[in-house]
């Protein structure tokens, strides 16, 4: 079995941790019984709640799911396919939420995006994990310690889904931001695997906009339901807080494309200028280098012309011939290695 944990909830108050879906279905439907003989007696009606967690369920179980809470086709559709962006849709009286939860890892520094499926409807909360990474847990443990909370239904627990998923991208942006410093000191310090990082980086940073930017106009367009499907006051002061967070972080991660696309450039151009500097030196040693052979190279030129030992050569009985292509063979290598001073060459 999938399930991750299940539980029903009445005024507040876990009553049942039922271990398997069939035991989910009877016993939820116990308990609103017990309700509604309770609210005849009282006149006061309690909120009665099934929070089903499962972790990449079965297509069995979400057949049984399907069939059980009437779950509409096209939502079961995108939840045995995953991978889809955060979104919120509407069926008669389910509500479909798919949202992106993150994690940073300290140990490999990269981002993990992890995705969620929520089904709200009138007594029931599904969540659908595809991921190892969700604030699934924590968020049960919030409602659990907050009746309040509970006591909205399961409006209340998917705004402490939606709370702290959103509260949980603070820790992956300062995450980001220290690797973001880190290769701005990489960059000056012309460390030689900087661009491939900043590559990385980006592309991190990229994933984790896509499953952020959408949900700011998922929540507005959830908002504008709110008169509709009587959603508490205070429970719409508090979806507003986090949709405030997903503007706030949407903008830190605009600001951080931003950046990296500096970088990427500022990289480029210290690239090239690394480029031209080594060019430079290479042809400064390229001259020292070609003009030491044309001085080297004079005198042997001389030296050359005597060694051929033709008979017809007249310097060959000259008395002053050896001094004298002595002399000159000093005079070339001299006279050359002052031209090439003077131009820096050497």
């Amino acid at each position: 079995m999938s399930i991750v944990e299940s539980a029903i909830y009445r005024d507040g108050r876990k009553v049942e941790s039922p271990q398997s879906l069939q035991d989910t279905y009877r016993l939820l439907q116990t308990v609103m019984d017990r309700a509604q003989q309770d609210c005849a007696q009282d006149d006061h009606a309690d909120t009665v709640v099934a929070w089903i967690g499962l972790y990449r369920p079965s297509r069995e179980e979400i057949a049984s799911l399907t069939e059980h809470f009437q779950l509409h086709e096209l939502a079961v559709e995108d939840t045995v396919q995953a991978h889809q962006r955060p979104k919120m849709e509407r069926y008669g009286e389910t509500l479909f939420t798919v949202i992106r939860p993150a994690v940073y890892q300290d140990e490999s520094e990269t981002v993990e995006i992890g995705e969620i499926h929520i089904f709200t409807g009138p007594n029931f909360v599904i969540t659908i994990r595809h991921s190892e990474s969700s604030g699934v847990g924590k968020a049960r443990k919030r409602v659990e310690a907050d009746p309040q909370l509970l006591c909205f239904g399961p409006d209340g627990i998917l705004y402490a889904l939606l709370d702290q998923i959103v509260d949980d991208y603070f820790p992956v942006l300062s995450g980001l931001e220290n690797d973001i410093d880190e290769i701005e000191d990489s960059l000056f310090a012309g460390e030689s695997n900087v661009s491939q990082r900043i590559y990385e980086l980006a592309r991190e940073v990229n994933e984790f906009h896509r499953g952020v930017a959408p949900l700011s106009e998922v929540m507005r367009r959830y908002f504008a339901g709110f008169t509709k499907y009587g959603t508490h006051e205070e429970l719409q002061h508090r979806l507003r807080d986090v949709l405030d967070h997903v503007i706030q972080v949407s903008g830190k991660l605009d600001s951080m494309r931003s950046s990296l696309t500096d970088a990427m450039s500022l990289d480029s151009t210290l690239t090239t200028a690394r480029q031209n500097e080594a060019a430079m030196v290479q042809n400064d040693q390229m001259k020292k280098i070609s003009s030491w052979a044309a001085i080297l190279f004079a005198p042997s030129i001389v030296g050359s012309i005597y060694g051929m030992n033709f008979e017809n050569m007249p310097e060959l009985h000259w008395t002053l011939g050896y001094p004298f292509a002595l002399v000159l063979m000093v005079l070339v290598g001299v006279v050359l290695y002052a031209v090439f001073k003077i131009k820096d060459w050497l």
